[in-house]
């Protein structure tokens, strides 16, 4: 019988070397990631190299078997695997499982040593990306222990078997094709299928390597109402003895993707509505244990998503586990993403094949993504020619689901690669990064108009919220309160336009992205609903769970903000209820009904007051408190900025650094103003290109076919925001040529209000 004995104690880690020979360092349990800290606290300096990984193996401690696997389910993102100082195998990619058959290297006492590698180069994806490229043995390392006859371990990582179920109406037929090694004349194959209760259903025993179950009255598959899941084992037998044998689970259920309605799930209609991943967290990097993904799946249920867009690579086999329990509607894709390298097609290739592989039995996964972002700087013909490959590969590896692309904002509504996926999804920022709340629905609107043929969803949108409080929200400012805006105003653009197929919120969890220096806390993207370290759930999150869930509640919004300078205040309430009492002090100030589920209430602010929000028996409370002047410890001071937006001079009737981009170029000087501007910052991407370090770091390149987009994108911006942005791609402004730039535009009139 198969043994698998986990390998992930009494490591010995070496820091910066590809030494296998070295012995300094300290010991390390699996899971690992050595930019646990370093890739979270900005500077975008975290360490990317080479590090070393060792482990003795004796024989006699091992079960006996013919052959011996080990098996690596996560090292970022390169790996050359040694044993005994002999080398066995190089592996690129690092968010999916390989193995390497270790059997004539084994001696009595054996030293593995494994050089992991997640320093830059142009050949393995990813290279440039909004997110921290952490380094290690991050996720389990196992010995896998099989006999001669077995189901094939050398195949893109993946079990052993694939089972595709095709529903006909009531019933399905399950095709079940195993991955055999070395079989003998006298063994032979017995498949069987358990329902949910471990109960025997069926059962076929055969030297067929594929076989076919027809199965009467299926219980389907159907997503969070009714997860179900099915299990088939394959057992290789001989003389009445078992040899080997895999098992997976397997769902029943058919789908279809309308660019008129949507989502489809066995014939219904099922509104994708969710949130994205990062596999992330606080001071531990990638090297997440179970209760950490089940705990991110938790919340995820708790808001009440239909689906998860798991991005921007394969994740954990456990959590894809979850995704079929919990009955996630799952987009699966690789981390072709942002930049386009021309020398790195086959590792898209075999990123590709690995995730298909090693995840094609999860019913949870219904598309494959191509690719994200990947045309940010226009499209060439060997990036369609890219993408085309990998269309087709997926077409024909797998035959039963879509493939799909999340394209970026400035990506033409007629660009060919648009036309190369089976449907399609753009990330958007509009009310964040450029434009306005109100251009998202009439943006899709348009795309669906032009495109009334190709399915149209939202892979990304969000914008970033911390511990900074307001009662009058700004874009860009950070709150927690424009956040809370924010979302109100994209679920209700998104979530009533039926067409779209699926909408999937940027981020479910803020995550790792050393590079970042934003929102006064640098090296993360706070866009999360919930924050890094899954301690506070953002208002955002309940605008959210009002919506999606059927779990009773009502919330009151910005607890943390307490002192307030208004004599009347805004007091906003999320509830799935469909009626919202408020009392102040204890006393009633009225009834609410919100079809939308956004109760606003004007409050008098008076000394100190105990607000308590009530539908039925439910009930939440906050306090808020009368003061003088803004508490300052609620407003967004920039650690290290060279200039603060309070610090800014900005006289009445005319422009300053505060203000956006677009209402300074609906003025005639103000465009010639913004010429001059864009010249000096073009003159200083050219000299930063010049002494460009690579990064995984974010990173745009503005040529001449992403100018115009960007300009587009660009007018929603302050022009403070813009300049401190520009630091993220080694762009920057000294405070006196601020200054500079800022009594330039002080100089130039504001429009006069009509």
């Amino acid at each position: 019988m198969r043994n698998i004995i986990k390998l992930n104690e009494n490591w010995f880690f070496t820091k910066d070397t590809t030494d296998i020979l070295c012995n300094d360092g300290e010991k390390v349990t699996l899971p690992h990631c050595w930019n646990a800290i370093d890739g979270q606290d900005g500077g975008n300096d975290y360490f990317r190299g080479s590090c070393v990984y060792k482990k003795t193996l004796k024989k006699s401690e091992l079960p006996e078997a013919d052959l011996y696997y080990i098996e690596f389910r996560g090292t970022n993102s390169s790996a050359d695997f040694y044993v005994g100082g002999e080398k066995l195998a190089h592996h690129d990619g690092g968010y999916s499982t390989w193995r390497v058959n270790i059997t004539d290297a084994i001696k009595d006492e054996t030293e593995i040593a494994v050089i992991v590698d997640n320093s830059a180069n142009d050949t393995v994806y990813p290279q440039m990306a909004d997110f921290t490229f952490y380094g290690g043995i991050y996720r389990d390392v196992n010995l896998i222990c099989v006999n001669n006859s077995h189901f094939c371990l050398d195949y893109y990582g993946g079990p052993g078997l694939a089972i595709t179920p095709i529903v006909n109406g009531k019933d399905a037929e399950v095709t079940v094709e195993a991955f055999v090694v070395n079989l003998k004349d006298n063994q032979k194959l017995v498949y069987t299928i358990y329902d949910k209760d471990e109960n025997e259903l069926d059962k076929i025993e055969t030297t067929d390597s594929k076989v076919v179950f027809q199965m009467k009255d299926v219980h389907l598959w159907h997503g969070r109402k009714d997860p179900y899941l099915y299990c088939c084992e394959v057992e290789i037998v001989e003389n009445g003895e078992v040899i080997d044998n895999v098992c997976n689970r397997f769902g029943c259920r058919s789908f279809k993707i309308d660019p008129e309605n949507g989502f489809i799930l066995n014939g219904e209609e099922y509104p994708l509505r969710g949130v994205s991943r990062h596999q992330d967290r606080w001071e531990v990097g990638n090297a997440l244990l179970p209760e950490h993904h089940e705990e991110d799946m938790d919340l995820i249920c708790e808001v009440g998503a239909t689906t998860i867009r798991l991005a921007h690579y394969q994740h954990d086999q456990y959590f894809y586990d979850l995704c079929d329990e919990r009955g996630m509607v799952v987009w699966a894709e690789i981390p072709y993403i942002s930049k386009h390298m021309p020398t790195g097609r086959e590792n898209t290739i075999s990123q590709m094949k690995e995730l298909i592989v090693q995840n094609y039995n999860h019913p949870s996964i219904v598309v494959w993504g191509l690719s994200n972002e990947i045309s940010i700087g226009g499209s060439d013909d060997d990036l369609l020619e890219n993408h085309r490959i990998l269309n087709d590969l997926c077409h024909e590896m797998d035959k039963t689901r879509l493939t799909t692309i999340a394209a970026v904002s400035m990506c033409k509504m007629e660009d060919p690669y648009l036309l190369i996926p089976d449907v399609v999804s753009y990330n958007h920022y509009f009310g964040w990064y450029g434009g306005d709340t109100s251009m998202n629905g009439p943006w899709f609107d348009k795309f669906h108009e032009t495109h009334p043929n190709i399915p149209i969803g939202c892979s990304e949108y969000g914008c970033e919220a911390l511990n900074w409080h307001t009662s009058d929200p700004k874009q860009g400012d950070y709150t927690e309160e424009y956040q809370s805006y924010y979302h109100e105003e994209l679920i209700r653009q998104l979530f009533t336009r039926k067409y779209m197929w699926a909408t999937h919120v940027w981020n479910m969890f803020d995550f790792g992205a050393d590079a970042r220096a934003e929102g006064g806390e640098n090296g993360q993207n706070h866009k999360g609903l919930v924050t890094i370290d899954r301690k506070y759930k953002k208002d955002s999150f309940y605008a959210y769970k009002a919506w999606l869930s059927d779990e009773p509640f009502v919330h009151v919004c910005s607890k943390r903000y307490i002192d307030r300078v208004e004599d009347v205040t805004k007091i906003t309430v999320y509830s799935n209820q469909p009626e919202v009492e408020l009392f102040v002090n204890g006393e009633s100030i009225g009834k609410k009904a919100a079809a939308d589920h956004f109760f606003y209430f004007d409050v008098p602010n008076v000394g100190e007051s105990k607000i308590v929000a009530r539908a039925g028996e439910l009930s939440d409370e906050s306090t808020i408190r009368k003061v003088t002047e803004r508490n300052m410890d609620y407003v967004l001071v920039e650690k290290g900025a060279v200039l603060n937006w309070f610090d800014i001079d900005a006289p009445e009737g005319r422009f300053s650094l505060n203000d956006k981009i677009s209402d300074i170029m609906a003025t005639k000087r103000g465009k010639l103003w913004f010429v001059g501007m864009g010249l000096k910052l073009k003159k200083k991407m050219d000299a930063g290109k010049k002494g460009e370090k690579k990064s995984g770091g974010f990173d745009v390149e503005l040529d001449s076919k992403a100018d115009s987009g960007l300009m587009q994108m660009m007018g929603g911006f302050t022009v403070l925001r813009l300049t401190s942005m520009m630091g993220m791609m080694n762009v920057s402004f000294t405070k006196e040529e601020l200054l500079k730039m800022n009594k330039k535009l002080n100089r130039i009139k504001k429009p006069k209000e009509k």
